[in-house]
């Protein structure tokens, strides 16, 4: 059987891994996962429920770096490749606050870097870019309850949301002028099984059930919109292979919007326990509310019914209790 590739970046991370996941369960895709294996990557996240026999032949490693000059040579499959989903990415706003360095090479180059041999691809159907909704800024900003659609002026805040909106332009320009088909996806905060510690929910749940006070920033009522991996990686592979679907942007969200201290008490209230925090000074920068306009991803794919943000917490507090 002559497969079609996907190559995935980062697909040892949070949401790649389960966006490879859904590959394997319901397509007959080659897949190649190409990750450098940083601190946020996990490769258990694929092997724990990879069945070697069954899966034969079905998933190829590769650790390389996409803003390796080089990258090529060690993932000669980029030029087979029918997609190219970009994952990679460094992701943690406080570290590009720290020090931005990683995240430009990386958000920024590293997609260049990709587009540069992507465009030499006869294969390629399409260049998909991961984003986030972090690019349209701050909507507290602004007057009104505005949510933003794909035409908002883009406005990010952190050296993070800056890399990824730089990253967006660049695969607009490379189609533009090289005629590299695309799709760029803007999703929302994302929860589901396996997120690094240092992301929000788990830190809280861990912070919760050793009984030490919460870190909160500021008053803690920053708004974000929240959704399931497998919600966003169900309409990224829906759109990957719609035919009609091209050099387009799409936002992917729930609906399901908390602010920081509603999190906290929904945690608190499942594990029983009055939920301590301490304000500790904010985020530089830090941006107030997210929000997303959808319609354009609802007319795509018609009505669904989002994973609950409550429900999947639930779950995880049993799980890590040991509850069955």
């Amino acid at each position: 059987m002559n497969r079609k590739t996907i190559v995935v970046t980062g697909g040892y991370g949070f949401i790649g891994s389960r966006f490879v996941k859904r590959l394997v369960e319901t397509t007959t895709y080659h897949v190649v996962i190409l990750d450098k294996n940083t601190y946020a990557a996990d490769k258990t996240r694929v092997t724990s429920w990879l069945d070697a026999k069954k899966h034969a032949g079905r998933v190829t490693h590769c650790p390389a770096d996409i803003s390796d000059p080089k990258l090529l040579k060690f993932c000669p499959d980029l030029h087979d490749a029918t997609y190219v989903v970009n994952f990679a990415a460094e992701s943690h706003v406080d570290n590009s606050i720290e020090d931005g360095t990683p995240f430009m090479k990386s958000n920024y180059m590293g997609v260049f870097n990709l587009l540069e041999i992507c465009r030499e691809s006869k294969k390629l159907k399409k260049f998909i870019q991961i984003s986030t909704d972090e690019v349209y800024g701050d909507m507290d900003d602004l007057r009104g309850n505005q949510a933003a659609d794909e035409t908002f002026r883009l406005r990010p805040s952190s050296y993070y949301s800056t890399s990824k909106a730089g990253a967006d332009l660049l695969v607009q320009a490379a189609a533009r002028t090289y005629g590299i088909p695309y799709l760029i996806t803007r999703s929302c905060n994302n929860f589901g099984p396996g997120q690094h510690p240092e992301k929000y929910l788990p830190k809280i749940m861990k912070c919760i059930r050793d009984e030490e006070p919460v870190p909160v920033y500021g008053d803690g009522l920053q708004v974000r919109e929240w959704i399931h991996t497998d919600d966003n990686v169900e309409m990224i592979v829906a759109l990957m292979e719609s035919i009609t679907q091209i050099n387009s942007v799409f936002n992917i969200g729930s609906g399901l919007h908390y602010t920081n201290r509603e999190i906290l008490r929904i945690i608190g209230r499942l594990y029983g326990k009055n939920v301590s925090y301490d304000e500790v000074e904010d985020r530089l920068g830090h941006d107030k509310r997210y929000a997303l306009n959808c319609a354009k991803l609802e007319n795509f794919y018609g009505e669904w019914t989002p994973m609950c943000l409550e429900g999947f917490l639930k779950d995880e507090v049993r799980e890590l209790d040991g509850v069955s």
